[in-house]
C-alpha cells in the first residue's frame, strides 16, 4: 500500500535542482514520486525527463502544458511558441524514445492514500493543464474548474503557478507543491509531502552561483549562460506572479 508521496512540479529542465529535491531525505523515504508536469522547457529537458525515468514504478510523471507543446512541436505542429528560442531548441532534442515518454504520459492521475482518499494529480487543473488558478482565487472560479471532478476525490494536487500553497475549497483541500527549478516568491527548489492525512511542505536550499554554474555546464543550449543568470539570480517575487497571472484566473 502506498502510504505517502512525495510531490514534485515544474522542474522545467534544472537537473540539478531536481537531484538535490530527489537526495532530500523525507522525498527518498516516501514511498511514490509524483511529478505533475513540466519536466520540460529549460535547458536540460532530456538529462531531467532521463533521471525521472530512471525512478522506474517508485515515480508516476503527469504530462504539464510545457511537455505536451514541445511534444506537439518536435510532430511538427505550430502551438504559437516558434518565437520562443528556448522552445524551438528544447523540442528539437527529445528523441524518440522521449517523445514516446511524453506521448504516453497521463495528464492527471488519481490515487488512494491512506488520510486523504482519493487524491487527484494534475499539473494546472482537473479539466486543463493550462489554465490558471491561485491561492486567491475566488471560490466560484476554483468552483468551476473543479465542477467535473467526483464528488469523491477529497484532495486536488496540482502545479502550474510555481507557488507553493494549500487551502480548502468547499471541503475540498487543495495542494500546490511550488516549483522545482523555477520557484517564484523565494529562493530554493520546493516539494510536499503526502502522509497519513497530513502535508509537509519542504524547500531545498540551492547556491545559486553552484546552480548557474552546473546548468550552464550541463546544457547544450547556446544561450544557456544568459538565461540561468537571468532565470536564477532576478527570479520573480511572488507578487509579480500574481499580479501577472491574475488576470488569466478571470478576476
Amino acid at each position: 500500500m502506498t502510504r505517502s508521496v512525495a510531490v514534485l512540479s515544474d522542474v522545467h529542465g534544472v537537473l540539478p535542482a531536481l537531484d538535490a529535491v530527489l537526495a532530500e531525505p523525507a522525498v527518498r523515504a516516501a514511498d511514490l514520486v509524483v511529478v505533475t508536469g513540466d519536466h520540460t522547457w529549460g535547458p536540460q529537458p532530456c538529462e531531467v525527463l532521463d533521471r525521472l525515468v530512471a525512478l522506474g514504478d517508485r515515480a508516476v510523471l503527469v504530462r504539464g502544458n510545457a511537455d505536451r507543446e514541445l511534444l506537439q512541436m518536435a510532430r511538427g505542429l505550430d502551438v504559437g511558441l516558434d518565437d520562443d528560442p528556448l522552445s524551438v531548441w528544447g523540442a528539437a532534442q527529445l528523441g524518440p524514445d522521449q517523445l514516446v515518454l511524453l506521448e504516453s504520459m497521463p495528464e492527471q492521475v488519481t490515487l488512494d492514500l491512506p488520510g486523504f482518499g482519493l487524491v487527484r494529480f494534475c499539473h494546472a487543473t482537473p479539466r486543463d493543464d493550462a489554465e490558471v488558478v491561485l491561492v486567491d482565487s475566488r471560490l466560484e472560479r476554483w468552483h468551476e474548474v473543479l465542477a467535473d471532478l467526483p464528488a469523491e476525490v477529497g484532495t486536488v494536487v496540482c502545479g502550474h503557478t510555481h507557488m507553493p500553497f494549500l487551502r480548502l475549497v468547499d471541503r475540498r483541500l487543495v495542494v500546490n507543491p511550488g516549483s522545482v527549478g523555477l520557484p517564484y516568491g523565494h529562493a530554493g527548489a520546493s516539494w510536499v509531502v503526502l502522509s497519513g492525512g497530513q502535508v509537509t511542505f519542504g524547500r531545498t536550499t540551492l547556491d545559486v552561483d553552484r546552480l548557474v554554474r552546473d546548468v550552464v555546464d550541463g546544457s547544450s543550449w547556446p544561450d544557456v549562460e544568459a538565461w540561468a543568470d537571468e532565470t536564477f539570480r532576478r527570479p520573480a517575487g511572488d507578487a509579480e506572479a500574481l499580479a501577472a497571472f491574475g488576470p488569466r484566473d478571470g478576476r
